[in-house]
């Protein structure tokens, strides 16, 4: 393979070749600074980001946090177990009524601090996640993902029908964290999007954080070959089922810790807030975005729940828009915007070459090069 070839090969992914080259310490350089950008962005609104008049920036970047953090949440379903989820809906909206239950005025049950009801909103959501994936994990495809629809339309239904989660009424002055402005008004509150924003921000990092050590553990291959194949998973001793359960409940505590997030700022919680509709968003989402990719989902998580924040004139077509968007990139790009790389497999491959003394290497992208110049003919 010529210079040539061997240069061509390594473009075919410069970015994350450039990132993997640099020594913890570089990255950390690099990540701090942005890491610092993003926390400033309400702050700052660039007006190239800045969203119209009629729509509040700081609100609009918590939106967009939010939504982040649940394709976080989605992605260890779908994206890193390969397990179809159509009714995330359903966790998401358990974790707003659990901060509803026992924060607002309208419930009956013992108020709690709201910063104590995440946790809580996060394991009342992974019981959920385990009573439902128990019966059902054993399915798959199809079967699995019209199971998990079905899952989100009853937890609507039964907040319609349940007098305790009073309907389309609702729970009015839902709790939020402590802390009061200058002039001893609540720094928490509906219409101030910043604090919120550096709230969900953090919890993006330490999810993040959490969920790549997971990755890089035993629980992350067994993931990972789940989602490649089931079947010479199950040959090779890896326990399916409970792995697929582990998934499930994981990313279920994500999703109830964002539902939980938007009813303390949205302040109000009915059952009107968590249709089908929305489940498909997002799905989008971390389709979009490159499924089993955590940079890639929050990429798609930024354009679904930005774009119509940004052009207020295009929000009653998004479904429309993303619809037609997810078609073409299933045409042109199927692995989404930022694929997952298979690392397992080039691991592997390198170190057999290894073993077999070969001067060969494995880009970062999977493919072949050699050190070894090209013989003429």
């Amino acid at each position: 393979m010529t210079e040539g070839t061997k240069t061509a090969v390594g473009k075919r992914r410069p970015l994350g070749e450039w990132w993997n080259n640099l020594s913890r310490v570089q990255q950390w350089g690099v990540l701090i600074p942005l890491v610092a950008l993003v926390y400033l962005l309400p702050v700052l609104n660039p007006p190239i980001l800045s969203t119209e008049p009629g729509y509040d920036f700081p609100i609009a970047m918590f939106e967009v946090a939010r939504y982040a953090l649940v394709a976080i949440g989605l992605n260890v379903v779908v994206g890193q177990a390969g397990l179809l989820d159509l009714g995330y809906i359903g966790f998401f909206a358990i974790g707003a009524y659990v901060a509803a239950l026992f924060t607002s005025p309208d419930s009956s049950l013992s108020k709690l601090p709201f910063l104590v009801v995440l946790p809580i909103a996060m394991v009342v959501t992974m019981i959920f996640g385990v009573i439902l994936g128990t019966p059902t994990l054993r399915l798959r495809g199809d079967y699995l993902a019209i199971v998990t629809l079905g899952f989100g339309e009853i937890v609507r239904l039964l907040a319609d029908n349940i007098d305790p989660l009073r309907g389309n009424r609702g729970f009015q002055e839902v709790g939020h964290p402590p802390g009061t402005n200058a002039d001893g008004s609540s720094l928490f509150n509906n219409t101030n999007g910043i604090p919120w924003y550096w709230l969900c921000v953090t919890i993006i990092i330490l999810i993040l954080f959490l969920v790549g050590n997971l990755e890089r553990s035993r629980v992350g291959r067994a993931w990972v070959a789940i989602r490649d194949d089931e079947d010479a998973a199950e040959i090779m001793g890896v326990p399916t089922f409970k792995f697929k359960i582990w998934a499930f409940a994981g990313g279920a505590a994500i999703g109830g810790l964002s539902g939980a997030l938007y009813a303390g700022q949205l302040g109000f919680v009915n059952n009107q807030k968590f249709d089908v509709v929305t489940s498909m968003l997002f799905l989008a989402a971390v389709i979009l975005g490159g499924s089993g990719n955590k940079v890639g989902v929050l990429v798609g998580a930024i354009v679904v729940a930005y774009v119509p924040l940004r052009f207020l004139v295009i929000a009653d077509y998004k479904y429309l828009i993303f619809g037609l968007a997810l078609i073409i990139l299933m045409i042109f790009r199927p692995g989404g915007l930022l694929g997952a790389r298979q690392r397992l497999l080039t691991y592997g491959r390198q170190a057999y070459q290894r073993l077999l003394g070969k001067g060969e290497q494995i880009s970062s992208d999977g493919a072949m090069v050699t050190d070894e110049p090209e013989r003429s003919h």
